[in-house]
């Protein structure tokens, strides 16, 4: 692990130590393991996917070089997917793995980023392609779709099956899709940012309008909405809204005023189970500011005109709209908050959670253990090239009441695994649920690929497989 990496887990577990209360609470920003920003919602197969760029830590520019996934069901616990595009899947790009948005269509998942093309220095647009959501996504083309040194795609397909595609910084510029998505109709244009369609600056007499960037586009009820960054460099969220893709639009005002230690943000809006919510990004994790950047989301309510409320940022972000069952195999990246682990490729598929020290914990909330007794036992997949250690398991906070405790051996490597189960008693109800990582000396302890309560008791260990 890296200097920077150790700072940035250093200050998380300090700042637990100073106010271990209200972090334990709160529930933005919704990524705690990585700097996070831009964050770019989608629903699919009824989960709500949130696409991010990676802010490399103790940065001084935009140092990103990889985009992230993560998803949730239930708007509290959000399960890490990991890099699912990076610089190097684009052969011409040089640098700057900037702020995207993925769409469906055609069976297919079409992810829209700038980035620098090396060959001429200039920002361009590329776009990936995936069979599914999570990717890996590929270049589509081998080549920049567009190039004009400028940022920030947003993408709609309006309910004629005609796709847009959006992007600015300072200007605002659209193309026609085709139905392929990876080609256009006519060459780019610009929207005109007049004062009655997107706001005026304040305190400018060289800018008639507010409009900087992070342009998000969509359409509900009837009503185009351009959502975007405004007033560089204390940046605000503005909106406005238009009777077709193209205007004209009628501007409505700030949604978010500036606010929290990011001199910028950048916008999300969608629906998810009747509910509609507000993504955006801050500064606010230990360490963060206006280089490292964290996701975080607001639940909002439409005015009855449709027009968007003005809305401010929280630390409790979004409340919880379903429960998770423990009874089913659930991945231990799946996290609503965690103090000082990190998440990593696992050799069996998918991620695990690592860099363990005592102490460290995760938090999921809302786990649903049912009536009467609940669980009696629960199992978890682990490795370890040290001693191991032992994982608690908590009820409503790090100190609450003690289900059980599950001792974690050494497996003889990090990516050599094993399933250990131990038993658990007082797990009934609706809790939430921390996992409490001890053990004894120092450096890392183990690492834990998922977990699953049972309402058996305790099995054998299980074989240890590389």
């Amino acid at each position: 692990m890296r200097a920077s990496q150790l700072l940035f887990r250093s200050l998380l577990c300090l700042s637990a130590l100073l106010d271990g209360s209200e972090l334990a609470r709160a529930e933005n920003p919704i990524i705690q393991t990585i700097y996070t920003a831009d964050p770019a919602p989608i629903v699919y197969d009824g989960r709500l996917y949130c696409f991010t760029d990676h802010d490399m830590p103790n940065s001084t520019f935009f140092n990103m070089t990889d985009w992230r996934l993560f998803s949730t069901m239930d708007m509290v616990n959000w399960l890490d997917h990991g890099t699912v595009m990076s610089l190097k899947t684009f052969n011409w790009a040089s640098a700057n793995a900037w702020a995207g948005q993925v769409i469906s269509r055609n069976e297919k998942f079409y992810y829209y980023a700038p980035m620098t093309h090396g060959a001429t220095g200039a920002m361009a647009i590329g776009v990936g392609i995936s069979d599914t959501i999570t990717g890996p996504y590929v270049d589509a083309l081998g080549h920049p779709l567009l190039e004009n040194n400028e940022i920030d795609p947003t993408v709609f397909i309006d309910d004629d099956g005609q796709a847009y595609l959006y992007w600015a910084n300072p200007d605002l510029w659209y193309v026609k899709l085709n139905e392929d998505m990876i080609s256009y109709t006519g060459s780019p244009a610009q929207i005109n940012l007049t004062v009655a369609g997107f706001g005026a600056r304040e305190g400018s007499e060289n800018r008639t309008t507010s409009f900087e960037e992070g342009p998000w586009v969509y359409k509900r009820n009837g009503i185009y909405y351009n959502i975007y960054a405004a007033d560089c460099c204390a940046e605000n969220i503005r909106y406005t809204i238009g009777t077709g893709p193209l205007g004209p639009w009628n501007y409505q005002g700030i949604i978010m005023p500036t606010q929290g230690s990011s001199f910028t943000n950048h916008p999300g809006v969608i629906d998810y189970k009747g509910y509609s919510y507000f993504f955006y990004h801050d500064g606010a994790l230990p360490g963060g500011g206006g280089f490292d950047r964290s996701v975080a989301v607001e639940l909002f309510t439409y005015n009855s005109d449709g027009t968007i409320p003005e809305m401010n940022m929280t630390k409790t972000g979004a409340p919880r709209i379903d429960t998770l069952d423990p009874y089913q195999r659930q991945e231990a990246e799946l996290i609503a908050w965690e103090v000082g682990v990190s998440t990593e490729v696992c050799s069996e598929g998918g991620l695990d959670v690592c860099n363990i020290n005592h102490g460290d914990y995760i938090k999921v909330e809302g786990v649903n253990f049912g009536g009467g007794k609940g669980a009696k036992s629960v199992e978890f997949r682990v490795s370890s090239a040290t001693s191991g250690g032992t994982i608690e398991m908590h009820l409503s906070s790090v100190g609450g009441t003690l289900l059980g405790a599950c001792t974690i051996p050494s497996t003889g490597g990090w990516q050599t695994w094993t399933t250990v189960s131990c038993a658990v008693s007082g797990a009934s109800g609706i809790q939430d649920l921390y996992f409490v990582y001890t053990g004894t000396g120092t450096g890392y302890l183990f690492n834990v690929n998922w977990w699953r309560f049972s309402k058996g008791k305790p099995g054998k260990p299980r074989p240890i497989f590389t």
